[in-house]
């Protein structure tokens, strides 16, 4: 996803085009990647920070709605175009992103498992 035209296929069903500030276009220039869910057609998700947004309006300006919101993620801050990297920055860079990425996986498992830690305790009092 490090190619921004990869980035762009996903925007199949995106619901701002051509009139708006967040077209496709601009959305996968600025890392993101569409991941809609059932309930929230505009979801977007930077490739590299793993950062969703949603509840996007037509006037909202990709790039600066990343770095508002996440101004340390690795893919803003890297100083050329992706088929500029060496193979040692690119490693570094895909060193950092699956940082990010495991660190997210952990906490929505430890989140989980802390769930089902409430969900048990909660059944053991209920036997007592």
């Amino acid at each position: 996803m490090y190619r921004q035209e990869l980035r762009e296929r996903t925007f199949v069903d995106w619901p701002f085009r051509e009139d708006c500030n967040c077209t496709p276009e601009k959305m996968a220039k600025a890392g993101f990647v569409h991941c809609p869910s059932e309930n929230e057609p505009d979801v977007a998700c930077c490739f590299f920070c793993l950062i969703e947004l949603e509840g996007w309006e037509p006037d909202d300006d990709p790039w600066s709605e990343h770095v508002k919101r996440y101004p340390n993620c690795g893919f803003l801050t890297m100083k050329k175009d992706f088929t500029e990297l060496t193979v040692g920055e690119y490693f570094l860079m895909e060193q950092e992103r699956l940082k990010v990425f495991h660190r997210k996986v952990c906490h929505k498992k430890m989140a989980c498992f802390r769930d089902f830690i409430d969900h048990t305790l909660g059944k053991i009092k209920s036997l007592m």
